[in-house]
């Protein structure tokens, strides 16, 4: 058993003030694998008046000196690359190879983007050629509070901190109780790349508890948030009294609108994305859209990859899912599974209960509905599951209008050949991205939704932005 009942405050490692215990569910066994401990008040206040102290000499500290840290950081990541990607499948149920490529990946990923970015960032420049004497600054918000989702771990650490760092802010970070050990042996490697005592701080907590107390925080400046729209909300009511600055990137919906001139891969390429990381990705193409045309067709064939899709436990290696995180997930998808069957979606592939030999473990059929509607609890809602619904659309209009009918908007897809619908259809699809014909976004590329997916984005030049408030000056005086 693994325990890790410490914090990282101001630059040491140090005991809980008010710490309860929280055991660790490995997802692919349901037995403990960790302990954790879970702060109060006091070890919030003590790690957000670290953050607090450490503020004004981070802010004057000079950007390349910022951007060498973040360097540091990730030498140390890229390094213990190993121990990360075991840390990750251990605590959430992702396969082993994914969490060594996409999983641990993510992480040196945005960090390195993030150097690149603020190398090129203009933190400090004339607001024109026009006004020689006025001067644009970019500094940083403040203390900032870091909290995060068990799903994708280092991906959202590394695009919170990473940012952060560069811009000057301070921080506290809060990793999901779910997922606390890849949190952790990140604070390791933050220490070993020697940062200021109080830049980074760690304490584990649930939501109802440092969660709550950071969102409320008079000393904290800044909330950026990853997780679910009910959360987010609770949060942004939080911040209210304060008014601090709340960046939220929350649930989505994402439409996969699939064209009679689709490529031969269109319909793999969407059952693929969907299950992948058994379906618990804010950016998941769950509402899959075909035209008329094609729709039997389709529906066949994402059977057929659904049906191939293989389920194992997390240390196994190969391609396969895992499980997912925890019971209160497997008995929600299972709801869900068992709504939609009742709502009258036709079940194709998958269904409830576990995948055949997986007695143990929060396990969940790679699942696919079809002659799914609007209206159907399925489409509306974010199952965060390997659970695929596919609908009927007849025009290219109906597709938008479908697609646009829900309350989300972070990620939608295309896929047709016509460049001229691709750009239509990428103006008239309320999300913050569209992807279309299976082209990732580039590296530096905003990560963030509208509607109730949340606000602000995440990478690049704007994730470095929404951690830093602008100060205009005139009257200076040339160097």
């Amino acid at each position: 058993m693994i325990e890790k009942r410490q914090f990282y405050i101001n630059g040491s490692w140090v005991d809980a003030r008010e710490g309860t215990d929280c055991q660790v569910i490995n997802p692919s066994t349901e037995e403990p694998c960790a302990v954790i401990a879970l702060g109060g008040q006091a070890d919030t206040d003590a790690a957000v008046a670290a953050a607090k102290a450490a503020l004004p000499g981070w802010m004057a500290t000079p950007p390349a000196q910022r951007i060498a840290c973040v360097e540091r950081l990730l030498a140390v990541y890229e390094a213990r690359a190993e121990e990360m990607a075991q840390a990750i499948s251990l605590e959430m149920g992702a396969p082993i190879d994914l969490a060594r490529s996409g999983q641990t990946g993510a992480g040196s990923w945005h960090l390195k983007n993030f150097i690149d970015a603020a190398r090129a960032f203009d933190f400090e420049a004339p607001l024109n050629d026009h006004a020689p004497e006025d001067r644009i600054i970019h500094e940083a918000v403040g203390v900032a509070a870091l909290i995060t989702p068990w799903n994708w771990p280092m991906n959202q650490v590394t695009l919170k901190v990473g940012a952060a760092a560069v811009a000057g802010c301070t921080m506290v970070l809060k990793p999901s109780e779910e997922s606390p050990l890849s949190a952790l042996l990140f604070a390791e490697m933050v220490d070993a790349a020697d940062f200021p005592p109080g830049v980074f701080n760690l304490v584990n907590g649930d939501g109802a508890g440092v969660g709550s107390q950071l969102s409320a925080h008079p000393d904290v400046d800044m909330v950026s948030f990853t997780g679910s729209t009910r959360a987010g909300k609770l949060i942004s009511k939080a911040a209210a009294d304060t008014l601090k600055r709340v960046h939220l990137e929350l649930g989505g919906k994402g439409a996969n609108l699939i064209f009679a001139d689709a490529d031969a891969k269109a319909v793999k390429r969407g059952v693929i994305h969907m299950m992948e990381n058994t379906g618990q990705s804010c950016n998941a193409p769950s509402r899959m859209m075909v035209e008329a045309s094609v729709y039997d067709r389709a529906v066949q064939e994402a059977t057929e990859f659904a049906e191939a899709t293989r389920v194992a436990p997390a240390d196994e290696e190969g391609r396969h899912i895992g499980p997912v995180v925890n019971a209160v997930q497997w008995g929600k998808i299972q709801d869900l599974i068992q709504k939609g069957i009742d709502e009258g979606a036709r079940l194709v592939a998958g269904g409830p209960g576990r995948p055949e030999g997986l007695n143990r473990g929060f396990f969940v059929r790679p699942t696919v509905f079809a002659d799914v509607t609007p209206d159907m609890t399925i489409a509306r809602e974010e199952i965060f599951g390997p659970v695929l619904s596919i609908m009927k659309f007849d025009t290219e209009e109906d597709a938008v209008r479908i697609a646009n009918d829900t309350p989300y908007g972070l990620t939608n897809y295309v896929q047709t050949q016509d460049g001229a619908r691709r750009n239509r259809l990428a103006r008239q699809l309320r999300s913050g991205m569209v992807q279309m014909n299976g082209k990732s976004r580039s590296a530096g590329s905003p990560f963030g939704g509208m509607k109730q997916s949340g606000n602000g984005r995440e990478g690049g030049h704007w994730g470095i932005a929404d951690f830093l408030e602008v100060k205009a000056v005139s009257g200076w005086a040339a160097e």
